[in-house]
């Protein structure tokens, strides 16, 4: 049991920081100790509420606090943890939870609770609903700390009755009737019996049900063990180092196998795990403020600080933007010498400086000013954006995985960079690449199979154990692997040519315009592109070229230009027949809420196509690009 161990280790050091919404906000430390105490107290309470072995636990939650007392707690009662994604549509939130045969679902908020209430008749082995908060105070305060040792001293609402049927007739916290919250479930059961289970919980067992968004169909709850989890941490944790006051900020969704490596790996490495405010809009402000030493994140978080740089770069006129790129190129030149043990001297040292006082320094500042690891997943980052990082000093990791690999495959680290590359594979990772380009993964890592879905499971798992991740790659020379594409998404175009969508697509988003590109071609004589806009950009481009704010920037004939210049400059980087021949802006962007991206970002291709069909057929109705050579 991770929190019990770490207790020991750690004792009184930070274990949890997060945002307190009470008495202005600040931050407020939790030490190893307390959150044993606290872990105890929620298992405790899942063991009187009768969670049995195995049991279904389900989460829907953003990411705080209380979702890692919960994890912690819920394992601590040898119940397998259901993450769920609070973005979740009532459709994939019926289904995970009726899949997964789910007893208990430890809901955020009263709002989450009655999402679970609405779809309650298609859950019969739903038994109990509890909520992280009852709204009458700030859980995250008061809980993390442990409360009182029976459990009794934070309870603010009774047991829900049950029914006739043994199920669980929730109320969804409305005023006057009573609920189960996390921090006061009742008649806690005795300590020795919730550390007795515990401990007789395997590397075999199954830890956790992770759904897979899937693009086509519904998820499929990966079976993680906790010998799956416990290798990958192993083998990853040693190549990222950490010292005494290392501090991870989290605000990835721990519904993601990716985010829950990083909680795993906090704790194991007594670094403290400190949880994001809220809201996504304030992540730079926070990281200001936290200063982290180490950063899981998507790709998108580094792009976005490099897309503002340039755009104040650009601001100040022509010769500014010429500074800029020459600054980075210095940067770059000085990052290669001290990757060889050398230092920079001369007129190159006097120019480093200058950058260093005037960009380096401030960008390293926007992170706290002392990251170490940032490391990097889910989709590839644009190659501007890490050159601009390694330049400022700022050491962004690629890895690649997938919810069945228990989150790592490959990783990038201190000492095996390769820019382009997902880094070379883990310890407990082997890898090599079918004929057909797909990569293959082999090792104690690999997921137990899809639960409920044995003809699924052999479609990955073959008989020698090998996980078929339809991705496809290569290595190169020196043991480095590049990501290339989705076997799946392969496009054969009416001609007969086979594309891969991905880096075309890829090409597109590397302009700072461009927020997402689709490339459309199967059956078509050739390849057309979806573009949405980076709202942020574009209203940053129309300020500084005095434009009223553009109430339909995709209608802009300017707008337009910029696009053709970039699908231009993509072009440039493609094979003839892969290059894009016209392209349509689409009003908005695509997201999770409309149904066009899966709960881990993902395109439903599928669903976009139908949607912009005509839109779609249009683009071959019109002369296209020239861009055949």
């Amino acid at each position: 049991m991770l929190t019990e161990w770490a207790a020991e280790r750690y004792g009184g050091a930070p274990a949890l920081r997060f945002r307190s919404r009470a008495g202005g906000g600040g931050w407020t430390d939790v030490g190893y100790t307390a959150l044993r105490d606290s872990v105890r107290a929620v298992g405790r309470g899942l063991l009187a509420l009768g969670v049995r072995p195995d049991d279904r636990v389900a989460i829907l939650a953003e990411t705080r606090p209380e979702w890692t007392r919960a994890y912690f707690g819920a394992l601590a009662a040898g119940a397998v943890i259901v993450p769920v994604y609070p973005t979740a549509g009532e459709e994939e939130l019926a289904w995970v939870l009726a899949d997964s045969a789910a007893s208990v679902v430890i809901c955020e908020d009263a709002a989450q609770a009655e999402r679970v209430a609405a779809v309650r008749v298609k859950l019969p082995e739903l038994r109990h609903v509890v909520l992280m908060e009852d709204g009458g105070g700030d859980a995250a305060a008061q809980g993390a700390r442990g409360g009182d040792a029976s459990g009794e001293g934070l309870r603010r609402g009774g047991p829900a009755p049950l029914d006739e049927g043994g199920g669980d007739a929730f109320s969804s916290g409305a005023p006057g009737r009573d609920v189960l919250v996390l921090d006061a479930l009742p008649g806690p059961a005795p300590v020795e019996e919730l550390l007795a289970r515990a401990a007789s919980r395997t590397p075999e067992d199954v830890c956790s049900l992770v759904y897979t968004s899937g693009t086509t169909g519904p998820p499929k709850g990966c079976r993680l063990t906790h010998g799956n989890l416990a290798v990958v941490d192993d083998a990853s944790a040693a190549l990222l180092g950490s010292e005494e006051g290392d501090v991870l900020y989290l605000y990835l969704p721990l519904a993601h196998v990716f985010a829950q490596l990083a909680q795993q790996s906090a704790l194991v490495q007594g670094r403290t795990l400190c949880y994001f405010g809220g809201s996504v809009r304030d992540v730079v402000a926070e990281l200001r403020e936290v200063r982290p030493t180490h950063l899981p994140s998507v790709p998108r978080l580094f792009e976005k600080v490099h897309a503002g740089a340039l755009s104040a770069a650009e601001s100040q006129g022509p010769e500014a933007r010429a500074r800029f790129d020459a600054a980075i190129r210095t940067g770059l030149e000085v990052a290669e010498l001290r990757a060889r043990g050398a230092e920079p001297g001369g007129a190159l040292l006097a120019a480093w400086k200058v950058a260093e006082e005037g960009l380096f320094a401030p960008v390293r500042a926007a992170f706290g000013g002392r990251l170490r690891v940032a490391i990097t997943g889910a989709a590839p980052i644009a190659p501007r954006a890490l050159e601009f990082l390694r330049a400022c000093g700022v050491p962004v990791f690629e890895g690649y995985g997938m919810t069945e690999s228990s989150g790592v495959i490959t990783i990038s680290h201190p000492g095996g960079l390769r820019p382009g590359t997902v880094g070379r594979p883990v310890d407990c990772c082997e890898v090599r690449i079918a004929e057909d380009g797909e990569v293959l993964a082999r090792g104690p890592g690999i997921f137990a199979g899809y639960h409920g879905a044995p003809e699924a499971t052999a479609a990955v798992l073959d008989p020698d154990g090998w996980l078929h991740t339809g991705d496809v790659g290569a290595f190169d020379g020196d043991g480095f692997l590049r990501i290339t594409g989705r076997k799946k998404d392969l496009v054969i175009t009416s001609g007969g040519k086979n594309l891969a969508p991905a880096p075309v697509e890829f090409a597109l988003q590397q302009s700072r315009w461009i927020s997402r590109a689709i490339m459309i071609g199967d059956r078509r004589p050739y390849p057309v592109a979806l573009l949405t806009l980076d709202a942020e950009e574009i209203a940053a481009w129309a300020e500084r070229e005095g434009l009223a704010p553009l109430a339909r920037p995709a209608g802009h004939p300017t707008v337009r230009e910029l696009c053709r210049k970039a699908v231009d400059a993509a072009n440039e980087q493609l094979s003839g027949p892969a290059r894009i021949r016209a392209f349509a802006i689409i009003d908005g962007d695509f997201t999770v809420a409309d149904g066009s991206l899966t709960p881990t970002l993902k395109v439903r291709r599928a669903v976009i196509a139908e949607r912009y069909a005509s839109e779609i057929d249009a683009l071959y109705h019109h002369r296209p690009i020239k861009s055949e050579k």
